[in-house]
């Protein structure tokens, strides 16, 4: 992998840009997920077209996060990082949990630019109140016992989620583009059925986002598919790009 470093607004960010064709896959990590989470579907979409991963602020090499990390200004700096690159939409947008809600909003508000999207056991805004909603009063304490003890970034994408929700609902509407939903069907063992069913919900609200959704079911994972069904990923992404019109 080899990785390296750009400097975007002033900002260090650390990135990978592998292969070559359009129409360019673009990965975003989960919260606190580096860019080496993808390692293992790498190669096989290099294969297919050029494939952009990077660290977004406050990870791996990336510089520390100097103003709220809400979902506008991770999409900002998102189009600044692939413009620095020479790298032109229309992209394929692969966003895996939260990296599912900036996929969201960047669609929403630059229509134009997007030729497909993967949610890869995404975040769906909804989810930002399941535990809230469903959980458990255990769950909810021990919640607050990591915070406590770790601390929140303030600055953090995970603690500007409620904003970024609050964006993608005033955002426009999702464009009409193919959308493939893959969902993990292994959650943690002590998860709340009513979390789970409404969960399951959610996943199926990501698909009725566009007329051309999919959802796909990743039996054999949980919430990284694409760690342990790397080859049902790679190939959800490659039929998007075929639909697109990918070439080489």
């Amino acid at each position: 992998m080899d990785k390296r470093v750009t400097t975007i607004n002033g900002a260090a960010l650390e990135y990978v840009v592998a292969g070559s064709g359009t129409p360019a896959i673009v990965l975003l990590n989960g919260a606190g997920g580096p860019l080496e989470g993808w390692v293992r579907l790498l190669a096989s979409l290099e294969a297919v077209s050029t494939v952009v991963a990077y660290n977004r602020l406050g990870i791996g090499q990336s510089s520390k996060p100097s103003e709220p990390q809400t979902g506008d200004v991770v999409v900002s700096t998102l189009r600044a990082l692939l413009e620095s690159l020479d790298v032109h939409p229309p992209y394929i947008l692969v966003g895996h949990s939260l990296g599912g809600l900036f996929v969201n909003l960047f669609a929403r508000t630059y229509p134009s630019e997007v030729g497909a999207v993967v949610f890869l056991d995404s975040a769906a805004p909804a989810d930002s109140t399941l535990i809230e909603e469903h959980g458990t009063g255990t769950q909810r304490f021990m919640q607050g016992v990591v915070d406590a003890v770790f601390g929140r970034d303030q600055l953090g994408e995970a603690a500007c989620v409620p904003e970024t929700v609050e964006m993608i609902a005033r955002a426009g509407p999702f464009p009409p583009v193919p959308v493939v939903v893959i969902s993990g069907d292994r959650p943690p063992r002590g998860v709340p059925p009513a979390v789970r069913a409404a969960r399951t919900r959610n996943q199926e609200g990501l698909v009725a986002l566009s007329p051309l959704g999919e959802h796909v079911v990743a039996s054999k994972s949980g919430h990284f598919p694409q760690i342990s069904e790397p080859g049902l990923v790679s190939e959800a992404i490659r039929s998007v790009v075929e639909r697109v019109g990918g070439s080489r």
